[in-house]
């Protein structure tokens, strides 16, 4: 395997299948497996609602700061904002007025030292997992800074094929 740059259209397509054909064996969004992007564990646990899970595993994650560098009122701020106004606000309506998220299988710590080409058929592959079954979109949300290697073209492709043929 190189670790050159996948193919755009590639890689988005392959991704995009994996988001769209998987099943969350309970039909809820979580995993019964503890799994770690990086050094980070990650919420282990099943959720009805994208909102609940979302929100459970950002209180970990941030219970996990506050237990390295210690406690911060300006944190303890931000996170009441964050969990009474923001969550809601932007998951909420995603899941109302008929609405669904269906549980997919993402990567989980998909950036580009996460994947590569093989050399034999240059057909993309990742590795180095933390998967779980949240809403597809969770797998752009490390994409956006220059530092995760993956430019504009690909969120494009992943961001069409999801609006043309649903998540």
């Amino acid at each position: 395997m190189s670790g050159s740059m996948p193919d755009p259209h590639d890689f988005g397509a392959l991704l995009s299948t994996l988001h769209e054909k998987s099943i969350s064996p309970t039909g809820k969004f979580g995993l019964h497996v503890k799994t770690y992007a990086g050094n980070l564990p990650q919420f282990v646990g099943w959720e009805d609602s994208w909102e609940t899970f979302f929100t459970t595993s950002m209180r970990q994650a941030l219970g996990l700061e506050i237990a390295i560098k210690g406690p911060s009122e300006e944190l303890v701020d931000l996170s009441c904002v964050l969990f009474d106004k923001v969550i809601p606000r932007l998951l909420r309506p995603l899941e109302c007025n008929s609405r669904v998220v269906k549980p997919s299988l993402v990567h989980g710590d998909l950036w580009y030292g996460n994947s590569g080409v093989e050399t034999d058929n240059n057909r993309p592959r990742v590795f180095d997992a933390c998967s779980f079954f949240p809403h597809n979109e969770y797998e752009l949300g490390q994409w956006r800074p220059a530092c995760n290697g993956f430019g504009d073209e690909v969120i494009d492709v992943v961001t069409n094929l999801v609006e043309r043929y649903g998540q």
